[in-house]
This record gives C-alpha cells, structure tokens and sequence, in this order.
C-alpha cells in the first residue's frame, strides 16, 4: 500500500490540509497518447455539447464475451460527456448523485458538470442527447479509441472545461478498460477486466448549475418567500439544510463505481467533497500520484494492497488500522475498535484520555499507572508487592516508576499491553486486545489474508513441506487438511483440541470458546463459575485461584494462561471463527464482540 493512500485513507483529516488557492493547476499522470486523430487520443470524439453522451460503442472488438461488472455483462457502452460511462444508456445527468444510484450502472472518473461547448456556447445539434459528428477539437474534447492491438478501450476528457462555457480551469484525465491478463491468477472468466482512472490535470470540480463558482463548490443562504412556500436554493436545484429556511452548498465531482442495482458500488473517498479534484491528481492506489488502478474479478471491483498497515488519525488503541476496501469506498479502520475504559494505561476508548473514569477496578481498588491496586492491610502487602506512600499496594520496584505511554509497571519493569500474551489461533495482539487481523479485509484471487496482510495464494505459490494446500489459499499441516473442527476448537496434529488451549489472554481477559473475552472488575472479584464447554479457568475461586484476602488486586498480569491439553499438539492450527461465547449459569457478561466482513 503506498503511503499516498494511507493519506488517502484518513481523508477527513487531508480535506483540511489540501489548498483551494485559485491559481492552483496540478499536473500528475501522463495521459496515453499514439493513438492518431488530431489530439493523438483517437479518431472518435464528441460533438460539441453539454450533458450529451456517444452512441453506443461495440466492446467486442476488445471483450469478445464482453465485460462483467457486479451482477450483469455488457457488449457495448455509452461515453458521458460529465465524467462516465454507463453501460445501460447515455446519462445527461449533471449533478453527481450519491452512490449508489438505480439502474444506472457506471464506471466515473470524474463525474461532474463537464460542458465542451467552448467560450462561444454553442453545439451543433442544439441540445443533450447523442452529440453531434467529431470535430476534432484541439482540447476540450471527449475522445475514445479502441486499441486492437493493445488491447485496451482509452477515454479521454482533454483540457474539458466546466458549465457554463467556462475555461478558464480545465481537467485532463483518461479511463482505461482492459481484459485481465489470461496469465493472471485471478482471471475468473472472459468477462473479468481491469480498470485505470490517469489524472493529468485537476483544476476545478463544480459547475455553476451544481452550486459552482469558479469551478468550486460555493455556499449559499435559502430563501423563503413566505411561510407556506418550500425554501428554495438560489445556486441550483439544490436541498437546503440546517434550519429555516436554511443554506445550500455546491456539489463537487465523485469518482467511483456503481452497479446501479442501488446496492453495490465503490466510491473514492473524498467524493463530493470541495477537494476531491486535487485528491484524485495528487494520491493513488498503486504508488503513482493521479494513477488509480483496480480489479474487476467475477464482477466485483477488487481493493489493491487491502489490509495494509495504515494511520486511521484516531486516538489511542484505534490509531493503528488495516486498509479496507468497502461498499462506500476505501478506508482505514481500526485494527481494534473503540471500547469501554478500561485500566490498563491505554486510551481504549479512543477519546484522548487515559484509564479514565469510574468503575474501572474493583471494590477497594483504584487505578494506578494502568493497575488495579488495592489498600495496605496494617501497612502490609502480598508478597512482591510493596506498601506505597498512597497507602496502596504496588508491586515492588514499582513505586516510582514511570513507564512510557501504553505502559504499566509489572515486578518493577515497564511492559506493554501484549507483552506475554498469546492469542488464541487465529487472532493477533494488538493494543491489548486479541484481534481477527483479517476481519474486512477483502484481497485479489491471487492472494488470501493471512495475519492481516494478502499473501499469495497457495495454489500460486507452493506450500513448505509437510503442508497441503486448501481450497481457500491457505497452507495448513498436511495432517489438518481434511479435518472440519467445531467451533471454539482449532485442528492440532490431526485432532480437534480446545482453541483456548495454551492460550494466555490480556489482563483483565480469560479465554473463552476460542476467543479472549474481557472480565469486568466486579466479576472477577466475585468468581465466576467456568464456561460451560469445558474452557479455560475464570477468574475467582471457582477456578482454582485463591486470592489471599489481603493481597489487593487479582493476579491478571500476563492473563489466564489455560492447563495443557492432553493430546499432543502441533504448530497447525485450523478453525472456524466462533459466532458467541456462551457462559454458564446466568452470567452477566455482556459481549460487544464485533466482526464485520465485507461482502464479496
């Protein structure tokens, strides 16, 4: 993943980063040229016009069984003056809606008020609809050539100007179609293909009748003649917001895809947003600013790089997150969500404070430097720990010690929030929480998610030794390759085995069906009877820990390690992903556990 992505990613924070000065004009990608006619695009243009649209274009020449976008297969296509092309029939519409829009499927670069009638206004066939013939414009026009030899479909707005007549910004920019390559791992079907939107020139984004005013976005008061009248915009057919009668605000250009089935689309974030045009000249996908690249397979537009390490310009525990690619575009979401405070020196619930709040410990305990301590019975503690000058037990060597931020002290040493953890199969240490690194994330047919990033499938890339290859692209031991475990157990040396097994969780965690549950203070203090699947001990008396009654805070540092199991175990680990945690007995946890998954 390129860092401009990962910029990309936390685009509510760019937005403000970005320069709206006037005089602004980028230059990025190079466009694709060679391809003849006067501007070198091609020989096929559009008349001038605004809010007109080509007739339809036989793709076979290049997709002999034509191209596969989310549920349906075209043969042919329509270029769009505004930005796009549609597949079921030229769009005249100006003013980008929100994806996804109905019956409407589309492929936009650029999708705003594109007009290329030129300073003298005017366009041969008097209206929208098919343009009229070519005229081979010098620039501000929409070209297209399908390039047998390369095999690929090129269309170009060249320095197009913004309604009405204006050029005094213009953008340049290319969309390029091109069967996947018959090589590739992921080719699925004749109907897959690649897309690439190049960037060359982004000098405006609105026009005027879209709320423009030299070519941005422009904010205006509503107006409302009398009290029983509708409140109206005075710069376009725009909503009014925020009171009575309230304001309206321009609508910038969005880039993306729609199936048009008002359901599946993919959109790059910053669409309709007042920087989108400088977003989309100056950050990328694949490295190469104004370049975006993406995948078609089966339909589906697939996310490059998708759960690469990213800042998502949260606080705290939800900082660090993993790139995904989702239905309303790409993002950087946390690797580990926003959760109730908790005391263990981290920001979990991502407000910019620390171990915050009541509750956190229980009864008797305070929070200290992220530990529960508890008082000084007679001015003695439990062994290794030592009486503070707080009146609190702390462990020894820890009274005055200060560790750095996401850190607490433990027998007298700074250690971090996974420092002795080890999650159950499947899941990863981050920020003190056991986490699924691949939950969202959505790779190519050629990779599969493994510890949170794609690596190549195992059918493209063999497996070690004494590895068999499953259907999915992972490499599993040859002894688990045909074993299907029960939830809440992993596949170890050919048998099922309790995931929890061997597993030592964060403090304040116990293990419980495969997964590291969080124990509130009050429950732990209390004892708690052991799930009901046999798992791993609970805190409390039930389970086997007695505290001394004397001895302050429960022994969680370093987590609940569980008793060996008797079968003999292997590194292969192979297991569904738990759908609950039930317990046993009436209690009272209550289990935000939250996996979301992108639909493929």
């Amino acid at each position: 993943m390129s860092p401009s992505l990962l910029g990309f990613a936390r685009a509510g924070a760019l937005v403000l980063c970005l320069s709206l000065a006037p005089s602004l004009a980028l230059a990025q990608a190079a466009l694709i040229n060679g391809l003849g006619g006067t501007a070198d695009y091609g020989t096929a243009c559009l008349g001038r016009n605004d809010d007109g649209h080509s007739t339809s274009i036989d793709l076979r020449p290049i997709f002999p069984s034509g191209i596969q976008f989310f549920d349906q297969t075209h043969t042919s296509m329509f270029v769009n003056t505004n930005g796009n092309v549609t597949f079921s029939a030229g769009l005249p519409t100006y003013t980008p809606n929100a994806f996804p829009v109905a019956d409407r499927p589309m492929i936009a670069p650029f999708w705003a008020d594109v007009d290329i009638r030129g300073t003298e206004c005017r366009e041969p066939d008097g209206g929208t609809g098919v343009t009229g013939a070519c005229q081979n414009p010098a620039s501000n026009g929409v070209w297209w050539h399908l390039d047998t030899v390369g095999r690929r479909v090129v269309v170009t707005w060249d320095r197009v100007g913004y309604y009405r007549c204006h050029v005094d910004r213009v953008m340049s920019f290319q969309l390029v179609l091109s069967p996947a390559p018959t090589s590739s791992c992921a080719a699925g079907g004749g109907g897959d293909f690649d897309v690439e939107f190049r960037f060359n020139r982004c000098e405006w984004n609105t026009g005027d009748a879209s709320g423009g005013q030299n070519g941005l976005p422009r904010t205006a008061a509503c107006t409302r003649p009398l009290p029983i009248f509708p409140a109206t915009c005075p710069i376009g057919n725009l909503p009014c917001t925020g009171g009575s009668p309230g304001s309206c605000t321009g609508v910038a250009a969005q880039s993306g895809f729609d199936a048009g089935n008002t359901r599946d689309f993919v959109e790059i974030m910053g669409s309709r947003t007042p920087t989108i045009h400088t977003t989309l000249c100056t950050m990328s996908n694949v490295g190469e600013p104004g370049v975006w690249r993406f995948q078609i397979r089966r339909g589906a537009v697939i996310c490059p790089d998708a759960g690469a390490e990213c800042d998502t310009g949260m606080q705290g525990v939800c900082a660090t997150g993993r790139t995904q690619c989702v239905g309303g575009g790409t993002e950087c979401r946390p690797e580990v969500m926003s959760s109730p405070e908790r005391c263990d020196a981290l920001d979990n619930d991502c407000d910019g404070s620390v171990d915050e709040g009541d509750g956190l410990c229980g009864l008797g305990e305070v929070c200290d430097r992220g530990v529960c301590v508890g008082v000084c019975f007679e001015g003695g503690c439990a062994e290794g720990q030592t009486c503070a000058s707080s009146g609190r037990c702390v462990d020894t060597g820890c009274e005055s010690l200060s560790c750095p931020e996401g850190q607490r002290c433990v027998a007298g040493a700074c250690v971090g929030a996974c420092d002795g953890v080890r999650c159950p199969a499947g899941t990863d240490c981050r920020g003190g929480r056991c986490v699924d690194l691949c939950a969202g994330a959505v790779c190519d047919d050629c990779t599969v998610c493994q510890g949170g990033a794609c690596i190549a499938r195992c059918q493209f890339q063999p497996c070690p030794g004494g590895q068999s290859c499953l259907e999915d692209g992972r490499c599993v031991e040859a002894s688990c390759a045909s074993v299907t475990c029960p939830a809440g157990t992993v596949c170890r040396g050919g048998s099922c085995e309790d995931a929890c097994a061997g597993a030592t969780c964060p403090r304040g965690e116990a293990c419980v069906m495969g997964e590291c549950v969080y124990v509130p203070p009050m429950e732990r203090d209390a004892g708690v009877p052991p799930p009901v699947d046999g798992g791993g001990p609970m805190p409390g008396e039930d389970a086997g820990i007695t505290p001394s009654p004397d001895a302050g805070p429960l022994p969680f540092d370093g987590g609940f390690p569980r008793p060996p199991s008797s079968s003999p175990g292997c590194a292969c680990e192979l297991a569904p992903r738990a759908s609950g945690a039930p317990w046993a007995l009436g209690l009272g946890l209550l289990l935000a556990l939250t996996v979301r998954r992108r639909r493929r």
